[in-house]
């Protein structure tokens, strides 16, 4: 066996070291006993290269011989074929790679029956077509055996398909790991070197790291690759160019805080004059939020009647209420913009309030677009109220999720509450929408101090043109 073997040859090397030094010793001393300083030290000078030279020779013999000791023990005969598979297992990296080791080796070359049991699950993972693996009365004794409390390790196996603790009466072998157990049926097990049992389960417990590791690594993926497919459908729901309306332009901004969101916003023209402005949030994150925001916004765009915001308003209730999702509920503001009678007609169901920046001889002033519904999707809906409000030229409408006026600095103040924000907004009004849109976003982003937004930030911005 490698490792008696290994022990004897540095047993040898050892005597073969004790050996020499003896012998230099003896031959030195009398020659240094009465001699002079300068002869001693060449002496022991020579003495000391000498023996380099001998334990540099020797210890190259030694690591030579157990080199071909280990190889011949591990590489060759029955043993090499656990060698053979060891290397196998090396370059698994899933559960397939590891089935296909155990049939191309231990099956094929080494004539062995093999069983691999998830004894958590008690699932059969993989079983070899013959008698002993598929026999039902094997596996009863092997559950009974190795139940899912089994030691972690490597263990032999008798005739009866119970524990022995000497290699020589072994008829198989365990691998247990991770509740996990690899039982390897050989009639020859006593012949393999028993060195190479740990170097297997090592290589075994490895394997078992890397595939799970893999296996999340792949499972991550998978899902961000879904999750990519998922926001970049949400998105195709969003207008990707705002549409042209004559005395009316329009742009927006839309940052989810994850992949998904529950925000949304939509700008459809209903007639040459007309033009219906939405924006929403629907309640929580992922999934849900985002599958609700489509239904939200498919519901509106097959509607017939735009202009029938009470209608319209309703449908969107019913649509979530269908989905049963209990908790899902949105807020939202629909308005329609006539700039040939100069009014916006709105409903504002529990959104921040929007606004509308208006300019006056002693400046722009802020008019709140207040809330005149409660939320949709979740509780009983009455009457459904449309106010309107007069319009001038060069009034800015401003609709934004509450991720704008609720980002807070780190005093824990909320934008939407300073004097910061009102004169930002009343500065940037005499500039286009898209760079209204990059005042705010610029502001939040300093009055955030840099740090991680909380939530989705959507902002839709609308300027009637003279």
């Amino acid at each position: 066996m490698y490792k008696t073997k290994r022990h004897a040859v540095l047993i040898a090397t050892g005597a073969v070291f004790l050996v020499i030094l003896a012998f230099l010793v003896s031959a030195v001393s009398p020659a240094v006993k009465n001699a002079r300083e300068n002869v001693i030290f060449f002496a022991f000078t020579t003495t000391s290269v000498v023996f380099s030279i001998i334990y540099v020779v020797v210890t190259h013999l030694k690591n030579g011989i157990l080199d071909i000791i280990r190889n011949k023990a591990l590489f060759t005969k029955e043993t090499g074929i656990l060698s053979e598979f060891i290397d196998k297992i090396r370059f698994c990296y899933s559960m397939d790679d590891f089935y296909e080791a155990i049939s191309s080796v231990l099956e094929l070359k080494g004539d062995c029956s093999v069983l691999f049991i998830d004894r958590e699950k008690d699932y059969v993972l993989y079983n070899s077509p013959d008698r002993i693996s598929c026999s039902k009365s094997v596996m009863d004794a092997l559950r009974l055996n190795y139940p899912v409390t089994w030691s972690e390790g490597y263990f032999f196996m008798g005739d009866e398909f119970g524990i022995v603790t000497k290699q020589s009466q072994a008829r198989g072998f365990i691998l247990s790991r991770n509740k996990k157990h690899l039982y390897v049926f050989c009639r020859y097990t006593k012949l393999f070197d028993s060195e190479i049992y740990k170097l297997l389960y090592d290589e075994f417990v490895r394997f078992q790291a890397r595939a799970l590791t893999i296996s999340n690594l792949s499972e991550i993926s998978s899902l961000s690759r879904e999750w990519k497919q998922l926001a970049d459908t949400q998105k195709s729901f969003l207008p990707l160019n705002m549409p042209k309306i004559d005395k009316l332009s329009v742009a927006a901004y839309y940052r989810p805080l994850v992949n998904v969101s529950g925000d949304y916003y939509s700008v459809l023209p209903i007639s040459p004059t007309k033009t219906l402005l939405m924006l929403g949030d629907v309640s929580g994150k992922g999934l849900a939020a985002a599958l609700v925001m489509g239904l939200v916004m498919n519901t509106v765009k097959i509607l017939g009647d735009k202009e029938n915001l009470p209608a319209m308003i309703r449908a969107v209730d019913k649509a979530i209420k269908g989905m049963k999702l209990q908790d899902k509920y949105t807020v939202l503001f629909i308005g329609i913009v006539d700039t040939e009678k100069m009014t916006i007609r709105y409903v504002n169901a529990s959104m921040s309030d929007p606004l509308i920046i208006t300019n006056s001889p002693s400046g722009y002033r802020i008019k709140p677009l207040s809330s005149n519904c409660s939320l949709v999707g979740i509780i009983d809906i009455d009457d459904v109220q449309v106010d309107e409000q007069r319009l001038f030229r060069d009034d800015v409408i401003l609709m934004a999720s509450d991720g704008v006026s609720e980002v807070m600095n780190d005093e824990g103040v909320e934008l939407g509450d300073t004097e910061l924000y009102q004169k930002t907004i009343k500065k940037s009004a005499a500039k286009s929408p898209k760079e209204f849109i990059d005042d705010v976003v610029n502001l939040i982003m300093e009055y955030n101090g840099g740090k991680k937004l909380r939530d989705d930030v959507t902002m839709m911005v609308a300027k009637v043109e003279r």
